[in-house]
């Protein structure tokens, strides 16, 4: 039985260059490097930092621009978050159902405050009371009394 040879072995290459199972990249990516995208700046090769290319030599006042730019990216950037996290936070507050208790009402306080009693697990009860509510104390604090 004869060895396949390299050319049965490998698969043929497609026109564009690319290997058969390699996709190609999709055409809604973001016209900044990823570099930029993630630090707000250009990556900038370690043999530039020594000695400047032509290019950099050329450009030469676009420093000043440039850092200018970085503090734009930078607070653009801090401007977006805000209003993200602006956004997430009134979409949750908007779910929550406002209750306001008065005195003399009687509620039942949740169990898992404190350390769990030894032998219930998770059998134990998750509620406990009743409790009839003794003061208003604001912003959600309530005085508890026990029933008798």
């Amino acid at each position: 039985m004869a060895l396949p040879t390299p050319a049965q072995i490998l698969p043929t290459p497609r026109p564009d260059g690319l290997c058969p199972k390699q996709k190609p990249l999709p055409n809604h990516l973001p016209a900044k490097p990823p570099f930029r995208l993630t630090y707000g700046v250009d990556a900038v090769i370690p043999v530039e930092i020594g000695e400047p290319s032509p290019i950099l030599l050329l450009g030469g006042g676009n420093e000043a621009i440039e850092k200018d730019l970085v503090d734009e990216t930078k607070q653009m950037a801090h401007l977006t978050e805000t209003t993200i996290k602006q956004r997430i936070a009134l979409r949750y507050n908007g779910k929550v159902l406002k209750r306001s208790l008065g005195e003399g009402d009687l509620v039942l306080r949740r169990n898992d405050i404190g350390p769990p009693t030894p032998g219930e697990g998770k059998l134990a009860t998750n509620w406990e009371g009743p409790y009839r509510v003794r003061e208003v104390l604001g912003k959600g604090a309530y005085k508890l009394e026990k029933l008798d």
